[in-house]
């Protein structure tokens, strides 16, 4: 297979979550009507920056980047999961579709995503392979914000006067010092 070919899978892998690289071509002229959009969606709940709130709760991290003087569109992510069950969030979370229909009409070969197997043709037919991928940190999205909500909890216990003689017994030493980073 050459690095132009067609998948039927996501790229690499690093434990769960793979990276997922997509190029399109902006149809002629609709470069500053897609950079609105981008604007837009760069405005929507979910989406701005400091919300965490994605509708596809299974993404590390998203963005688009426009390119070649606004006339080619990058569109990269990685995600937690099988790309079946990816595409299958992405289908259905409710505005997730919508807000990308609006992006996506800006390129060649949209013609809207009125199923699962359309959309899953289209995307398949701008997914290139990462020819190499890292991440820097484990676990999934859901063990991340689950180790989140754990360390919150956790500062508040510590910021707690009368949690002094609880912290103070040797078995939590290791995870104090952990917390004094």
């Amino acid at each position: 297979m050459g690095s132009e070919s067609l998948s039927t899978a996501p790229g690499a892998s690093v434990g769960p979550t793979s990276e997922f690289s997509l190029f399109f071509r902006v149809k002629p002229g609709e470069g500053p009507a897609l950079r609105a959009a981008l604007e837009d969606l760069q405005q929507h709940p979910g989406y701005r920056p400091g919300d965490y709130g994605m509708a596809v709760a299974t993404i590390h991290e998203a963005r688009f980047v426009l390119f070649d003087d606004d006339t080619r569109l990058a569109f990269i992510t990685s995600f937690d999961g099988s790309w079946d069950a990816y595409m299958d969030d992405f289908f259905n979370s409710g505005p997730t579709l919508a807000l990308f229909d609006v992006i996506f009409k800006h390129t060649e070969g949209y013609d809207g995503l009125p199923d699962l197997a359309t959309e899953k043709a289209f995307i398949l037919g701008a997914q290139r392979h990462a020819a190499a991928y890292a991440r820097n940190y484990p676990g999934t999205v859901k063990e991340i914000r689950k180790a989140i909500r754990v360390n919150e909890a956790f500062q508040r216990v510590l910021d707690d006067p009368a949690a002094a003689e609880a912290l103070s017994h040797p078995v939590l030493a290791p995870l104090l010092e952990e917390a004094a980073d």
